[in-house]
């Protein structure tokens, strides 16, 4: 079901627009996981799931909020629109280009809208909406204690082993003592077979990863992402993370995984700061 368009000046027909606008946003808030951990209480972070809201048609069914996916694009603008009225977001969701890097945007202004190529971004303005797309990678959201600053990253293997976590934190304001961590839906140690190049992405940097990999077949293992995440996480200083436990490929029901399906949908996590005015409501 699209965005119901209001209804033409000077035409009542009020109690339709409004019925279908109040089942909208009931099957959008159906469609997030909240994050579970003590942010602040102006901080606002979730993960959308496959389903019930969106239009998208399989395989992209229907939550689809990612543009480069294959998906026709004008039906993910309208889940895109979807998710920000529904959810009365403070401003459109920052999208990033993502790359499986570990490039760092810093982001003040809510009304651009532009994609900067990078796999995280940072904001201490408060309504300015950070957003990470996945399908099996790692999305992890950043508060620091005292509600004035917030950070998204894409941690994929590739972005994890180059450092992406740690890049955010060091373009964070807030020293990585006083920010907490969620761990957002990914691939489960219990379903995520890789091979050699992975492994040795992370065991040449820390022996101590070898832990996270767990021998399945010759020269494949299934990987942790989790642990190797928390793992670089209280290394680089953060004391508390939070989530984790989520399989995107086990569990079709919620979750799109690109290793599971291939042609599939993206899942957003969003993190904000809300604005002070939303807050005196």
């Amino acid at each position: 079901m699209p965005w119901p368009l209001p209804p033409a000046p000077g035409v009542f027909c009020a109690t339709p627009y409004h019925s279908a606008m109040r089942e909208i946003r009931a099957q959008v808030e159906r469609s997030l996981l909240h994050a579970e951990w003590p942010a602040p209480a102006n901080v606002r972070a979730f993960t959308t799931l496959r389903a019930p809201a969106g239009d998208s048609a399989p395989p992209f069914d229907r939550f689809n909020l990612g543009q480069r996916s294959g998906d026709d694009a004008s039906v993910v603008a309208g889940n895109r629109l979807m998710l920000e009225r529904a959810l009365d977001l403070p401003s459109a969701p920052r999208w990033l280009r993502q790359v499986h890097g570990n490039r760092v945007v810093r982001l003040a202004d809510g009304s651009e809208t532009d994609e900067p190529e990078a796999d995280a971004a940072v904001t201490t303005t408060p309504g300015v909406v950070l957003a990470i797309l996945t399908a099996d990678c790692l999305p992890v959201v950043f508060a620091a204690r005292d509600g004035s600053e917030v950070a998204a990253a894409h941690a994929g293997w590739r972005g994890l082993a180059a450092g992406v976590l740690e890049a955010t934190l060091a373009a964070m304001d807030s020293p990585a003592h006083d920010v907490i961590a969620w761990l957002g839906p990914a691939a489960g140690p219990r379903a995520y077979e890789v091979g050699a190049e992975v492994r040795d992405a992370f065991v040449a940097h820390d022996a101590r990863d070898e832990a996270a990999f767990e021998p399945t077949r010759p020269g494949h293992w299934l990987a942790d992402l989790y642990a190797l995440a928390r793992r670089r996480l209280r290394d680089a200083g953060v004391p508390a993370v939070h989530g984790g436990g989520l399989c995107t490929i086990r569990d079709d029901a919620r979750f799109f995984s690109h290793r599971r399906d291939q042609r599939t949908g993206r899942m957003a996590t969003v993190v904000f700061i809300e604005p002070a005015a939303a807050l005196d409501a």
